[in-house]
């Protein structure tokens, strides 16, 4: 078995393409760092380490074990920051992240439940999107994070994270109540080719579904604030989509289910890899009790 202080030695040499700057960082000699890597070129019997007059490259091998030596750091740095809260806690505190309407959905639901069955624990709670939140939880800043993805793009699951998935749900369509389709049971998408848009972004699920419907929406208003959604369809300034779980807390809107194409987003929970602490699996667990 390789020995890991010589490969994460090895790997500061590798990053910093210099012993002596590696030696400096590790507060070792330079020769210390020298023999570390030389025994572990010793060990698997292949050079790592090419020596030149600009500082050290990796050979082949030493490309492939260093992404392998980057990942234990990251692993390390990630079981570091989870035992030193753990000891530096006077008292149980999950952080958790979630994206807007999951704020006002599924996080109210499932931190109610979590406290009633853990009295003492503080909940800080943080609005992410899911980009930020698995970069979050990998790194150990976040415990937990609620997120949600568009069905028709590859499952994403972060790098240092665990995901469960909770649920899925349809989007429908946020009209104006004075809007000449309000009435209507269903909608084709491209009904409201016509129509000025609001979205969260001007780009993924929203305007991929405008898109595959024959039209590029003008979006006008970007937000992903639920009461500005309520406020500004409500007002008649523009047309949206809205998931389920959201729809039914918009007042002054008329939502609308569409006939075809219906996009559907994936809702999910994140979790480091390892080290999941029991409040963060307990809030899981009550998220997915909430939406089941």
């Amino acid at each position: 078995m390789l020995d890991p202080r010589r490969l994460l030695t090895f790997a500061e040499v590798a990053r910093r393409g210099s012993f002596s700057r590696a030696a400096e960082a590790l507060a070792l000699t330079q020769p210390a760092v020298s023999q570390q890597v030389a025994a572990l070129e010793r060990q698997l019997g292949v050079k790592l380490l090419e020596r030149g007059p600009g500082g050290p490259a990796t050979t082949e091998a030493g490309a492939l074990l260093l992404a392998h030596a980057n990942a234990i750091a990251d692993r390390l740095a990630q079981a570091d920051a989870q035992i030193a809260e753990l000891v530096a806690a006077e008292r149980e505190t999950l952080r958790l992240g979630a994206f807007a309407s999951a704020m006002s959905t599924i996080v109210p639901a499932a931190v109610a439940r979590l406290t009633d069955e853990r009295p003492g624990i503080q909940v800080d709670v943080t609005e992410i999107s899911a980009l930020d939140a698995g970069v979050a939880v990998a790194d150990g800043r976040l415990h937990v994070a609620v997120c949600f993805q568009d069905m028709a793009v590859p499952r994403r699951e972060p790098e240092g994270t665990e995901r469960r998935d909770l649920g899925e749900e349809e989007m429908l369509a946020a009209l104006p109540p004075a809007h000449p389709l309000a009435g209507r049971r269903r909608i084709a998408l491209s009904e409201l080719a016509d129509d000025t848009w609001m979205a969260p972004s001007r780009e993924h699920l929203i305007h991929r579904a405008c898109v595959e419907a024959g039209f590029e929406p003008r979006i006008a208003y970007v937000t992903r604030d639920p009461l500005a959604i309520g406020e500004l369809v409500g007002a008649g300034l523009a047309v949206t989509l809205v998931p389920g779980l959201l729809a039914g807390r918009l007042t002054g809107v008329s939502v609308v289910a569409l006939s075809d194409r219906v996009p559907r987003r994936a809702l999910y929970a994140l979790t480091p890899a390892a080290g999941v602490r029991p409040a963060a699996q307990a809030f899981v667990d009550a998220a997915a009790a909430h939406l089941g």
